[in-house]
């Protein structure tokens, strides 16, 4: 069994939780088991409030994404009504 430093361990628990990545995705690149990180994580969550502003900046990412993504989508459909409409006229 490997021992991991507690430096690991608590860099470990920043990762998954600010990442916004899954756990499982965040402990398969860092080689141990997903029950592993989450006993980490329960152990070593911050208490303090400086995590919680990264984890709501990794959210608010994820649905800054997801918007940009459908408005993109949106504009191409538009784009392509424009170009349809403009070939039909006589």
């Amino acid at each position: 069994m490997i021992k991991h430093s507690e430096e690991f361990k608590r860099e470990a628990v920043r990762i998954a939780l600010a990442s916004g990545l899954s756990r499982e995705r965040v402990a398969a690149d860092l080689g141990i088991g997903k029950s592993t990180l989450g006993k980490w994580i329960a152990q070593y969550r911050p208490t303090d409030l400086t995590a919680a502003p990264q984890a709501d900046l990794a959210r608010e990412n994820e649905r800054l994404r997801l918007e940009n993504r459908v408005l993109k989508e949106e504009r191409d459909i538009l784009k392509k009504a424009t170009q349809f409409f403009a070939s039909q006229r006589p």
